[in-house]
């Protein structure tokens, strides 16, 4: 009896790491900021609850589907060769039956207990990152991770509509805003991880166009994301506290990426990486914390 429970478990666990928890919970973060930046109170239990566990789902969902696509390529790449497929603890079709099942009970649960909008942009984001990006782009162009970006930031959105039921300017340069940090966010990781990209015969930036452009390229995008980071203060949709923590926050950004530019080495690109995870977490945080404190 222990060793089947034990066994179950173990399996669940394989089936939870293909949706990349990590990577959802920052993407579900951001969707709960919008539910919050919607509504000038608080947001209804049911549409948080719900809206939460359907974008969960179809996020998880999307990322079992980039697993099966990428196995292949996983096991190449010492940052993604302990996955379950490439180790071989779940087959393509347990993948697919999970990536299925579990995307489609949350496109039901935002139909049903959300709204059809949300759904229908939350698939959309799915198809986005899971077929265009993973199948289409990622393999073909450098400039994957710019057009690919707008899926993945697509999440303040669907919470935004998840409350309201509808598409507004302040939502909108939400996504403005991870669009611009989804390039030197990955780019990061792309030049300390260029030599495993170019042994998966992945067409990423520093394997296509060199290091120094892509510091180059790094740079001007964290420039072009510190401007689209001030828009919310300037929109009026945010007021001086969410300004001192994106000033702040752009600040150290910055200093990190003209340090990437000028003296490179692979722990600073590693540092940069991880930097602007913290960033993006923090920066959204400030604008919740904006919206309900009043100075």
């Amino acid at each position: 009896m222990l060793l089947a429970s034990h066994s179950i478990t173990v399996q669940l666990l394989r089936f939870l790491a293909l949706t990349k928890p990590r990577v959802v919970a920052l993407i579900v973060f951001c969707a709960v900021i919008g539910m919050f930046l919607a509504t000038p109170g608080a947001v209804p239990a049911p549409i948080l609850f719900a809206g939460t566990v359907g974008i969960w789902f179809v996020a998880g969902a999307a990322a079992a589907i980039n697993c099966l696509v990428e196995q292949k390529i996983d096991a190449m790449m010492a940052r993604t060769r302990g996955r379950p497929l490439p180790r071989g603890e779940l087959s393509s079709v347990q993948t697919l039956l999970f990536a299925g099942v579990v995307g489609g009970v949350g496109l039901w649960v935002l139909y049903r207990y959300v709204n059809p909008l949300t759904m229908w942009l939350t698939l959309a984001t799915f198809v986005g990152y899971a077929i265009v990006y993973t199948v289409v782009l990622k393999p073909l162009t450098p400039q994957n991770i710019v057009i690919g970006g707008l899926s993945g930031a697509m999440p303040p959105l669907l919470g935004w509509t998840a409350v309201t039921g509808e598409v507004a300017p302040e939502a909108l340069l939400l996504v403005l805003i991870i669009f611009a940090w989804t390039p030197p966010h990955f780019w990061a990781l792309a030049l300390y991880r260029s030599h495993e990209y170019a042994k998966a015969g992945l067409p990423m930036l520093p394997v296509t166009h060199g290091n120094r452009y892509t510091r180059l390229q790094v740079l001007l995008y964290t420039i072009i994301l510190f401007g689209c980071s001030l828009l919310p203060f300037v929109h009026g949709m945010s007021g001086f506290i969410y300004l001192f923590v994106a000033v702040l926050l752009g600040a150290v950004f910055l200093g990190y990426v003209i340090r990437l530019y000028a003296h490179y080495s692979d722990e600073l690109a590693r540092r940069t990486f991880h930097y602007s995870i913290t960033y993006l977490a923090l920066l959204f945080a400030g604008l919740l914390l904006d919206h309900y404190v009043v100075l």
